[in-house]
Formats: structure tokens, C-alpha cells, sequence
């Protein structure tokens, strides 16, 4: 593995305790609801979230994600989420314990249909893809609290969870 894969891979590892967290405490019985009518709907956001270290898969073994093919997770219920997560995760610690330095610098697509969106190389797409799960968790984390359910502690206590 290479050592930039490993540095990634513990980055990702260091954000999953707190995101599962965060899934198991999403209310799936209120999946439309959202806080402004330019938001993202709250099941669509918590799915997004369990569904964000598969694409780190699709990064290293498939070279690109396709909008149009990509498959949309349609979780029921938080532990369907909690699930959809772990099974992302154990597929992402998998794809980066294969990558080398060389893997790190191919291309990686992103499509819609035949239209190329964004061409970036596999190392930037993974360390992006990162960025943009704990962005999301951060925006779950307010849906939570609008919701009136705990926020869990996510790199330290939060108000409603003194534990770290």
C-alpha cells in the first residue's frame, strides 16, 4: 500500500466512529424533511453520507462514476443507514490497502451519461471525496439539531453528549 493510500485510509478511518454515529441517530420516519426549501431532504443527506466511502471504491478499482449508471442507496430506517455505511466503509479500507504511489496520479472521471464532468487524478478525488463526507456529516449534524436529537460527540463533547 502505498504511503499516501495509508495516510488516507487513516484519515478516513479517524472520521468513521463519529459519522456512524451521526447515522444512527438520523430520524428515516422524516426522510422529506428539511431546513430551507434550497436544502437537501434529510433522507437523501443521510444517505449520501452512508453512501460517500463507496465511491472511494468506484475511485480505485473503476476509475469513474457515472451518474447516470451509479446505483442510489434507498435506505428505510437508521440501521439500514449504519449498514449501508459499514458496508462502504470495509469496501474503501479495501480499495486503499490496494493502491500504489503509481494509482495515486491516474485519472479519475467523474459523468453524466457520455458528458464529462470533472477529470481529476485518483489521489485528489480521494482526499476530496473525504472532505466532502465530513462536510455533509457537518450539515447532518444541524439537521439533527433541528430536529431535536443529540448530536454525539465528534471530535470532542458536544452539548448534548460529554463523552468522548
Amino acid at each position: 500500500m502505498s504511503v499516501i493510500a495509508a495516510e488516507y485510509l487513516r484519515e478516513l478511518e479517524s472520521e468513521a466512529r463519529a459519522t456512524r454515529e451521526c447515522l444512527r441517530h438520523v430520524p428515516m420516519d422524516k426522510p422529506d424533511w428539511k431546513p430551507h426549501e434550497k436544502s437537501m431532504q434529510l433522507g437523501y443527506m443521510a444517505a449520501l453520507v452512508g453512501d460517500m466511502p463507496g465511491w472511494i471504491k468506484c475511485i480505485v478499482e473503476d476509475g469513474e462514476i457515472n451518474f447516470q449508471t451509479y446505483p442510489q442507496p434507498n435506505p428505510k430506517n437508521a440501521e439500514d443507514l449504519v449498514a449501508l455505511f459499514d458496508r462502504n466503509m470495509d469496501a474503501a479500507r479495501k480499495a486503499l490497502k490496494s493502491l500504489n504511489d503509481e494509482d495515486l496520479s491516474k485519472d479519475f472521471n467523474l459523468k453524466n451519461g457520455d458528458q464529462l464532468l470533472m477529470s481529476t487524478p485518483v489521489g485528489e478525488t480521494i482526499s476530496s471525496t473525504i472532505n466532502h463526507m465530513v462536510h455533509h456529516r457537518g450539515q447532518l449534524t444541524v439537521y439533527l439539531r433541528l430536529n431535536e436529537i443529540s448530536v454525539p460527540s465528534i471530535y470532542g463533547p458536544s452539548a448534548d453528549n460529554r463523552e468522548f
